[in-house]
């Protein structure tokens, strides 16, 4: 055993694709208050009486999909990650993964930790882009839980890391497998946040008062919005480019108050204008799921051909690839 422990945080999977089951990770999911952030009991009414009894069955219907032996995608994917990295760094950590919602839990996986009491502990949020739904909530509930311990080791938090050259090597080659001079439009879809989250971060002010189109400036370097931004510009030097060939676009969304451009609609406007073949990215998942492999590679591919485009190609998450180990290393080695 070693004397540092790794904690991977990801956000979480059903048990089973049954209805029941779907309906138990969307209650606890939707009912984190960094998720929905309306006071408490309009929340429980909102989730548990209207959004849960309505969705569940569809996303059950959708979890059937891709469910493997294995369970979800998302949940084998850290399995794998998880088993890489640890021989990766076998002689300085002991690496553990947990899903912040459902299982493996945050709780059981930290008790796990603190019977076997390790000097330090490393929590890796696997986001590249920051928000207060995923690193705010994942580091809040471990270190709730940490804080109750009797012996508090050393805590150290990995924060965002969009602009680590590792983590974007490891999606251009995925991309790099796609022959890009193919393609009439490269939408980077990023999941979508509400705009309140975005005005969140800042001391003074909203979002819509800075230019986060633009990328990362000036106070906006935890604004998701100016992240995603970026991360879209640093992929798109990487991979020359052009930026009329580009577009960055927000999926996932509940309501219209989410941040725009919406990925849908990006799609159903590039088949109305004629492009026949388009490709899409999503940087902010480091791990296929629902929203990779349903949402895009189903449903917007389906969108897309309903409104005249011939084909939509999806790019692949990072899941276990040996440059995204790389990048975990890296990150957890560098971060002192």
């Amino acid at each position: 055993m070693n004397n540092k422990a790794l904690l991977l945080i990801s956000l979480g999977t059903p048990d089973k694709a049954s209805f029941f089951s779907v309906a138990r990770y969307l209650s606890q999911f939707l009912g984190d208050r960094r998720i929905v952030n309306i006071p408490a009991i309009l929340r429980f009414i909102l989730v548990n009486l209207i959004i849960v009894p309505f969705r569940s069955y569809s996303s059950s219907k959708a979890y059937k999909q891709v469910w493997t032996d294995r369970g979800s995608p998302l949940k084998y994917h850290m399995e794998d990650l998880t088993e890489k990295v640890a021989k990766q760094m076998k002689n300085t950590h002991d690496v553990f993964y947990a899903m912040r919602y459902q299982n493996p839990s945050i709780k059981n996986q930290l008790k796990i930790i603190e019977q076997k009491g390790y000097d330090e502990i490393v929590l890796l949020p696997v986001f590249p882009q920051y928000s207060s739904a995923t690193h705010g909530s994942f580091i809040e509930e471990s270190l709730k839980i940490i804080s109750k311990w009797e012996v508090i080791p050393s805590i150290r938090t990995i924060d965002q890391f969009y602009d680590n050259e590792m983590y974007l090597d490891a999606f251009v080659d995925n991309i790099n497998q796609f022959e890009m001079s193919e393609y009439d439009q490269v939408i980077f879809s990023y999941h979508g946040l509400p705009v309140s989250q975005l005005d969140s971060v800042y001391s003074e002010g909203k979002c819509s008062d800075r230019i986060c189109e633009q990328g990362v400036t000036g106070d906006n370097h935890h604004c998701y919005k100016a992240t995603c931004y970026e991360t879209t510009k640093l992929l798109m030097k990487k991979l020359k480019l052009e930026s009329s060939k580009v577009t960055t676009s927000f999926q996932s969304r509940l309501d219209s108050k989410w941040v725009e451009p919406f990925s849908d609609k990006v799609i159903e406007q590039l088949g109305k204008s004629g492009a026949k073949k388009i490709l899409v990215v999503s940087p902010s998942f480091t791990g296929d799921c629902l929203e990779t492999i349903i949402e895009i590679g189903d449903e917007y591919d389906e969108l897309f051909k309903n409104h005249g485009g011939q084909k939509l190609d999806y790019v692949p998450s990072l899941n276990s690839s040996d440059k995204w180990v790389e990048c975990i290393v890296e990150l957890v080695q560098s971060a002192r």
